[in-house]
């Protein structure tokens, strides 16, 4: 009999897919040749089947990453490939996992019918996203082919692509195909997501985007002042169109001294990788190594964030969107998804309501993508 969590969570970002097809019963498991000690995992997945059942979570985003620069020629073919893999955790686990194409699946695995069984004893909402939109191959119409595969949400870049500018790439907005893909998103229900997305892009998707958005695994800029985070303007815009921010665990977007530690790191990784001197996986490689070995910062840092936005765009405006499988540092005591209860109690502890810990850790997300 499993005991019920005390808390139910929902998340809108891990990169645990990529991993899991590189090692496959690392799921069950827990096992990662990807993940480094210092990341908190001691070489363990951060996403495992037990550890989203134990923490009680009844919906998860697997993101799909698939970048041009690796699969030249064949990014579409790659992205598919990796969307298959996610839909076959599904299958392999049935009793367990729920591809999440309808909102109606959403809402059981939350509850909405049978609250006593959300997140534990009953299924657990898989949401498919692409991590760019690579895979589309500059052509708008092949988001379709995706759709049909079960993808839900579509953050527009990771890098610069033919849609949009990005926070790693030189800073340009949405481009004519751009604003058409955010057009075609909305016309699918497909969620659009803006993590990655350069400043104007952002502001673009703002002009564009009839319906709301979401930043998958964003933080707060005015907090830690990483590129990728949130400046309060846009907080308050993403709040004012009904979206959400998935705050990120990855400690380089939580704290000031986690953030200029890793900066050298970064410039070394993006100089490696453009200028041909390393590969993008070697370059990734020693990017991860390094900031594995780094201080973790204290777990407080996540209430900072998520006081600070709410001051800003109000309740609604936060939820969780970890980034866990993808970042190599994460804050102290927490070491994957098992711990997200901790954080539920780190908001409680810190002067937030029940109500505002629940919004935070399940319904806002959940609010956004069942439309």
């Amino acid at each position: 009999m499993v005991t019920l969590a005390v808390w139910r969570f929902a998340d809108a970002h891990c990169d645990t897919i990529l991993k899991v097809m590189e090692a496959p019963d690392a799921f069950v498991a827990g096992e990662s040749p990807g993940t480094q000690p210092g990341a908190g995992g001691s070489g363990r997945l951060h996403v495992t089947l037990e550890g989203l059942r134990t923490a009680g979570v009844c919906a998860q985003v697997f993101a799909c990453l698939v970048l041009e620069r690796r699969y030249p020629g064949r990014a579409r073919e790659r992205g598919l490939e990796v969307v298959e893999a996610v839909r076959a955790l599904c299958a392999a686990y049935p009793e367990s996992l729920v591809l999440a194409n309808r909102p109606a699946v959403l809402a059981e695995a939350a509850g909405a019918s049978f609250p006593e069984a959300a997140g534990t004893s009953g299924q657990i909402a898989v949401v498919i996203g692409l991590e760019g939109a690579d895979p589309l191959e500059g052509e708008v119409e092949a988001l379709g082919l995706f759709y049909q595969r079960g993808v839900r949400l579509l953050a527009l870049a990771w890098d610069d692509n033919p849609f949009s500018g990005t926070t790693f790439g030189f800073g340009g907005g949405l481009t004519d195909k751009g604003r058409e893909l955010v057009e075609y998103c909305e016309e699918l229900g497909v969620m659009v997501d803006v993590s990655h997305a350069s400043d104007t892009a952002f502001w673009d998707v703002c002009r564009t985007a009839q319906k709301p958005f979401v930043a998958s695994h964003s933080n707060c800029r005015a907090v830690c002042a990483a590129p990728r985070n949130l400046t309060d303007e846009m907080i308050r815009a993403l709040a004012d169109r009904g979206g959400v921010m998935g705050i990120n665990l990855a400690s380089g977007f939580l704290a000031p001294a986690s953030l200029e530690a890793e900066q050298e790191i970064n410039r070394a990784f993006w100089d490696g990788v453009r200028t041909g001197r390393a590969t993008f996986d070697e370059a990734g490689e020693a990017a991860s190594r390094a900031e594995a070995a780094l201080p973790r910062p204290p777990a407080d840092w996540i209430l900072a964030h998520v006081r600070h936005a709410i001051r800003v765009g109000g309740e609604e405006i936060v939820a969780l969107g970890g980034d866990l499988d993808g970042v190599d540092n994460l804050p102290q005591g927490i070491d994957g998804v098992q711990d997200y209860p901790r954080i539920a109690e780190l908001l409680l502890a810190g002067g937030l309501t029940s109500s505002q810990v629940d919004k935070v850790c399940h319904r806002n997300l959940l609010r956004v993508l069942m439309g």
